[in-house]
C-alpha cells in the first residue's frame, strides 16, 4: 500500500532522424526531452481513486469498491497481458466518462485505469523494475494507439537517445545534451493517413520515393556517427554538420509530402535567424525542432521563441538526452513544478 507521497516524472520524446522512413525499415534516431510529465503519488483515506490530468481537463474519481469488481482474472498470471478489445470495452464501463468526452481525454483515463489495476508499485527501481516499467508502458501506448512502435515508452523509461530499426532498439552511449527549442505548431494531424500517404507515394514513384527513404537513412546514421564523437567536448563543425543535417531531412520529408505551411514558416522564421529547423513525428503540421548553437546569447534565444509565438505557435526551451523516469522527493523540485502539483 502507498504509504507516502511519492513523486515520480518521465521525459517527452522527440524524433531527430528517420521519420517515416523507419516504418520502411530504415534507422529512426529518438531523443528524450528535457520538458517531463509529472506524477503525484499520494494515498486517501476516502476509499476513493482520484486521477488528475490538468494539462488535458481531466479530473475523475472512482470507488475502489467499484473498481474492484471489474474482472481482472487476466492478470492472475501476473504476466503482462496485451489489452483486448474487450478488455478496453470493460475500462470503458468502469470509467464512465461522459458520450462527449473527446477521444484523447477518452484514452488517457483508460489507459491511466489499465495500469492502475494491473501494477504493483514499487519505489526502488533496477534495470529489471525499469524493463518491467517499459514493458507496462508499452502495453498503455497499446490502448492509446493500437499497435506503437515501441519508441516512445522506451525512451521515456531509458532517457537519453536511442537507436530503431525495425522493431530492435539500442541505447546511444553518452549523447551529447544539446539544447533546443520544441515548437508547436498547433495544426492538428492525423499520423496514420500521413503514414499511408508516403506509402502510396512510394508504390506510385517507386525509384523517386525508394531513394529517398535510403538517404533518411544515410542522415541517421550520420547523426549518430556524429552524435558519438561529440562526447563531453562537442565542436563547432560539429554542429554545422549537425545542422546541414536537419535541413536535407527537412527538404526530404517536404519532397515525401508530409511537410505543412505551418512547418515551413517556422523555419523561415528560424533560418532568418541563423537557425536550423525540421518537423518531429509525423509532419502535416504537429512539433518541429530547432537546434540552439553553444554561445547564443540568452537574448537571441528569446527574441527566437517572441517570434515564434507571434506565428501564433507555442515555443518552449528545454534540452534532449534527458534522463529516464525517476523518483523525485518534494524539496528536489523547481518552484514552477511544486506549484502546479500543489494545485492539483
Amino acid at each position: 500500500m502507498l504509504s507516502e507521497v511519492l513523486l515520480v516524472s518521465a521525459p517527452g520524446k522527440v524524433i531527430l532522424h528517420g521519420e517515416h522512413a523507419v516504418v520502411h525499415g530504415k534507422v529512426a534516431l529518438a531523443v528524450a526531452l528535457n520538458l517531463r510529465t509529472f506524477l503525484r503519488l499520494q494515498p486517501h483515506s476516502n476509499g476513493k481513486v482520484d486521477l488528475s490530468l490538468p494539462n488535458i481537463g481531466i479530473k475523475w474519481a472512482w470507488d475502489v469498491a467499484r473498481l474492484q469488481l471489474l474482472d481482472t482474472s487476466f492478470l492472475e498470471q501476473g504476466d503482462i497481458t496485451t489489452p483486448t478489445p474487450e478488455l478496453v470495452e470493460k475500462l470503458k464501463e468502469v470509467a464512465g466518462l461522459p458520450e462527449d468526452c473527446a477521444v484523447t481525454e477518452s484514452l488517457a483515463v483508460l489507459a491511466f485505469l489499465y495500469l492502475y489495476l494491473s501494477i504493483c508499485r514499487k519505489q526502488r527501481w533496477t534495470k529489471e523494475d525499469l524493463e518491467l516499467i517499459n514493458k507496462w508502458a508499452f502495453q498503455g501506448e497499446r490502448v492509446i494507439h493500437g499497435n506503437p512502435s515501441g519508441v516512445d515508452n522506451a525512451v521515456s523509461t531509458w532517457g537519453g537517445a536511442l537507436r530503431y530499426q525495425q522493431g530492435k532498439i539500442s541505447s546511444l552511449k553518452r549523447p551529447p545534451a544539446l539544447q533546443i527549442l520544441l515548437t508547436n505548431t498547433k495544426v492538428p494531424r492525423n499520423t496514420r493517413t500521413l503514414v499511408a500517404g508516403v506509402r502510396n507515394r512510394l508504390l506510385k514513384f517507386p525509384e523517386i520515393v525508394a531513394p529517398l527513404l535510403t538517404s533518411i537513412d544515410a542522415i541517421s546514421l550520420e547523426c549518430e556517427r556524429v552524435l558519438g564523437e561529440m562526447g563531453e567536448a562537442p565542436a563547432p563543425e560539429q554542429y554545422l554538420v549537425l545542422e546541414e543535417l536537419i535541413d536535407m531531412n527537412q527538404h526530404h520529408l517536404n519532397a515525401l509530402g508530409v511537410g505543412h505551411a505551418s512547418l515551413d514558416q517556422l523555419c523561415q522564421v528560424t533560418r532568418a535567424r541563423g537557425l536550423h529547423s525540421k518537423l518531429t513525428g509525423a509532419g502535416g503540421g504537429g512539433c518541429g525542432i530547432t537546434l540552439l548553437k553553444p554561445g547564443l546569447e540568452q537574448p537571441e534565444v528569446e527574441a527566437m521563441k517572441q517570434a515564434l509565438t507571434s506565428c501564433g505557435f507555442d515555443c518552449w526551451e528545454t534540452s534532449i538526452g534527458a534522463p529516464g523516469v525517476s523518483i523525485h522527493s518534494a524539496t528536489s523540485l523547481d518552484s514552477q513544478v511544486q506549484q502546479a502539483l500543489d494545485g492539483l
